[in-house]
């Protein structure tokens, strides 16, 4: 985790209240060749009692993001891959809804 300030203007449309600092969660995670990768907490909502996080890739936030579960483990947050299919319908349904909100705001 590390800290990140930035500016925006104000027609930026990020959504963040421009009069304070905020801090960037970037976690690594190893992909599927054994690369290490910088990822980027843009988001977390819920599903039923469930929390899930939108990871960006640092350097390339054109690239395709995931969504990963959030579990609480020993006061730590700990994330999964998502494996089961109904519980994937759930949370992209879920996710869906949340862009379109977003989009109409």
């Amino acid at each position: 985790m590390s800290e990140h300030n930035h500016e925006h203007g104000e027609a930026c449309g990020c959504g963040h209240d421009h009069d304070h600092e905020h801090e960037e969660f970037v976690l690594t995670l190893t992909d599927e060749s054994g690369n290490d990768v910088d990822m980027v907490l843009v988001e977390t909502f819920d599903v039923g009692e469930k929390l899930y996080a939108l990871l960006l890739e640092r350097n390339n936030p054109g690239a395709d993001g995931i969504i990963l579960r959030m579990e609480e483990e020993n006061d730590e947050m700990v994330l999964y891959n998502i494996e089961d299919e109904d519980e994937w319908r759930q949370v992209e349904e879920a996710y869906n809804q949340l862009v379109s909100e977003l989009d109409e705001a």
